[in-house]
């Protein structure tokens, strides 16, 4: 039997190191990012920043704690990143993206590799040590630069489309460089040669059967989850899932990352992508977040000081060639100067993954020989993914100058065929239809006669399955979700309607949709006068009474066997 009183809980007075540092950690990235925020800059970068003031300025031994104990929430960070890059992960954009994913990706990290790698192995790296540290520097940071993208209204421009193409073909390049990291820095007996080969070959069986199951077995769970309406349910369900297939990965001496990535590749392929990623998105900003932070506890400012000259070189180095190896694989796409510039300073930086990349380098005692290289690098990224949107904005300031030189005449812009995916994000001006019923049904049915673009939410099952085989843009989300309508394009939208009568359910969504976007219209129903006052008081643009509304139908119809037209007008 168990006894509850052994359980180990800190007395009156006392307090647990973990928990010590993470109210640490979280108070120090709220006030460190706030900060960081009134210049623009990455909330990835105001996170590592915490996490190296937290390492330097004595906090850590005043709560009793050390950067070991956050090394298991900041694992989950990582594995819930590729768990999100699995759901994100679209087979129907690499084939319409697959010139520029194959082509100016190849380009791009190509070009930074060779360079990289060959200054690798010029300062005395083996070989396999310069190709992985040539690989992890050839990757840029999506986050960051479709961020600045957005800051600079350019998040469906020639130019994103373009960074998108290439961080297309970096997260395949991560997944596969995930399977043969192991053999490639010796660990496993045998060649190196064979080891990658069998490294290979699991990593492909593994993602095979994870086809498989996400064909057969997988959706037929969900469909059931999500038939209970549970929202606790789903996301157990969905956090369930990855957990086990990161384990399956591991039980055959792959990365739990790979695991993770393949989880999210199984759900991707069903109608529920987009919900899970709504409900795993907070999770995954949170432990990534603390990710970032563990990341920051390993600089020390003292050694950042002694090294800052070659800090300063490495990253400047890094900027100039990933900046001129983005151009030189844009123009080599055929497009414009604008989008040219533009790519390849959103490209210009080490990023996220690049972080994951050192941190697994390290697992395998690589910088060992080289202990001042971790910092190096490790600071490097984190100054260079706060340059990259001052670069893109001087990019494009940059424009209007060579415009007047005529260097931008003959240029053209890519043509670049939407996908489905791509067809949500191009909405603009659109209605968000909150509800499939009846009534959102109707107003879907009139929209599309009129050509006015509509996006719908339901959270019913059973009608999305029908949505998508009639071919209606839509998504299995809740709209009382912020992740859910910013999918949905809030921030585009004209205007949002909810077409069922829960009050509360409606209000929720009014108020995430206003803080997005304040010149939202919002149409919404109620069952009786008190909820419509309701929906009025909350801002409400148009509000519509059922009670009074089929009342007055009634008595129109009902007058219409008694009274002449013009009597009838009255009652309009």
């Amino acid at each position: 039997m168990l006894n509850c009183r052994a359980m180990p809980f800190a007395s009156a007075g006392e307090i647990s190191p973990l928990f010590g540092l993470l109210t640490l950690v979280l108070v120090g990235v709220v006030l460190v990012s706030l900060i960081l925020l009134r210049f623009r800059q990455s909330l990835l970068v105001g996170y590592f920043l915490s996490g190296v003031l937290l390492a330097n300025s004595g906090l850590l031994d005043w709560v009793g704690a050390d950067s070991s104990d956050l090394d298991r929430l900041a694992e989950l960070g990582v594995i819930l990143l590729l768990f999100t890059l699995g759901l994100e992960f679209s087979l129907t954009e690499i084939k319409h993206l697959r010139r520029v994913a194959l082509l100016g990706g190849g380009l791009q990290v190509g070009l930074v590799g060779l360079v990289s790698g060959a200054t690798c192995v010029f300062f005395g790296f083996p070989f396999p040590v310069a190709i992985a540290l040539a690989v992890a520097i050839a990757l840029s940071s999506t986050a960051v630069s479709i961020k600045a993208f957005h800051d600079l209204g350019m998040a469906d421009s020639p130019a994103a489309r373009l960074a998108l193409g290439v961080a297309i073909f970096q997260d395949i390049l991560v997944i596969f460089f995930m399977i043969i990291l192991p053999p490639l820095l010796g660990q496993g007996s045998g060649s190196m040669t064979a080891g990658i080969g069998i490294a290979v070959l699991k990593g492909i069986l593994f993602l095979a059967a994870c086809w498989f199951l996400s064909r057969r077995g997988i959706p037929q769970i969900l469909h059931a989850v999500a038939r209970t309406r549970s929202r606790e349910l789903f996301t157990v369900t969905v956090v369930g899932l990855c957990a086990a297939v990161a384990f399956g990965a591991v039980q055959l001496n792959l990365s739990a990352a790979l695991g993770a990535f393949a989880a999210g590749l199984v759900v991707s392929e069903s109608i529920y992508s987009h919900r899970v990623l709504a409900d795993i998105l907070p999770f995954r900003d949170l432990f990534l977040t603390i990710f970032f932070v563990s990341i920051g506890l390993l600089i020390d400012l003292g050694e950042v000081a002694s090294n800052w000259a070659l800090i300063t070189s490495v990253t400047l180095i890094i900027l100039v060639i990933k900046f001129g190896a983005g151009f030189l694989a844009a123009k080599r796409l055929g497009v414009g100067l604008r989008p040219c510039l533009l790519a390849a300073a959103a490209l210009a930086s080490t990023g996220e993954f690049s972080l994951v990349l050192f941190e697994r380098i390290a697992d395998f005692g690589v910088f060992e020989s080289w202990p001042e290289l971790e910092q190096v690098l490790l600071v490097s990224t984190a100054i260079g993914m706060g340059f990259v949107p001052a670069l893109m904005r001087f990019s494009d300031w940059l424009v209007p100058a060579l415009e007047r030189r005529g260097w931008l005449q003959g240029k053209a812009d890519p043509v670049v065929e939407l996908t489905p995916e791509g067809e949500r994000e191009a909405l603009s001006g659109h209605v968000i239809v909150c509800g499939y019923g009846p009534v959102g049904r109707v107003l879907q049915e009139s929209l599309a006669k009129c050509n006015i673009g509509a996006l719908i939410l339901e959270l019913n099952a059973d009608t999305v399955h029908e949505m998508v085989g009639h071919g209606i843009l839509g998504l299995y989300a809740d709209a009382r979700q912020p992740e859910a309508l910013e999918m949905a394009g809030v921030e585009r939208a004209r205007g949002i309607a909810f077409t069922f009568p829960d009050v509360d359910a409606a209000i929720a969504g009014m108020r995430l949709a206003r803080q997005r976007n304040p010149e939202i219209l919002v149409y919404a129903r109620a069952k009786f006068t008190g909820e419509a006052d309701r929906l009025r008081e909350e801002g409400a643009d148009h509000v519509f009474h059922d009670e009074q509304e089929s009342g007055q139908a009634l008595i129109k119809c009902v007058l219409t066997s008694y009274v002449e037209q013009d009597v009838l007008d009255d009652f309009s």
